[in-house]
């Protein structure tokens, strides 16, 4: 991967010209290259990663990872099926994945029961959808590569015999 996508990919913020000096590059050849990714479709969007735990507000949203086992159709695979699935507002992100189940989805909801509403009334009833497994997550440690909370240096007792 270009090192310019490196640098933006790790912290968004970080100025041209900052690169440029990190890269011994000019400022406009990476003003430049960075307007070319974003008109290409290289880089979709700066994105603010949040440790809502820490944010002093209960909004009571809930995220699941759901399991999904769908039968491919004829001649499109699983592509369409994905496509309506990810077409759902309450679905975040949508992977195609090898093992035992096909899609992976990341649903977010007001609560358990808005997720478990979406999977019986929306997911579940979808004519190649073979089945589903839920996952409530319950606590995030580590998102994207970022800790979201330090990790706690626990000072342990001395043992002397």
């Amino acid at each position: 991967m270009d090192e310019i996508l490196e640098i933006l990919e790790k912290d968004a913020r970080t100025r041209p010209e900052e690169i440029a000096k990190m890269l011994k590059k000019k400022p406009e050849a990476v003003r430049g290259a960075i307007k070319k990714y974003e008109k290409e479709g290289v880089i979709l969007k700066y994105k603010t990663v949040l440790n809502k735990e820490l944010t002093r507000e209960d909004n009571g949203d809930v995220r699941a990872l759901i399991e999904v086992k769908i039968t491919p159709q004829k001649n499109l695979g699983f592509d369409r099926i994905a496509e309506r699935i990810y077409q759902f507002p309450e679905v975040t992100s949508c992977y195609l994945v090898s093992g035992t189940y096909d899609l992976l989805l990341i649903v977010e909801g007001k609560n358990i029961h808005t997720i478990s509403n979406f999977v019986a009334e929306k997911l579940a009833p979808l004519e190649n959808v073979r089945g589903t497994v839920t996952h409530f997550l319950l606590k995030k440690y580590k998102e994207d590569g970022d800790l979201l909370k330090q990790p706690s240096k626990e000072k342990r007792l001395a043992i002397s015999l």
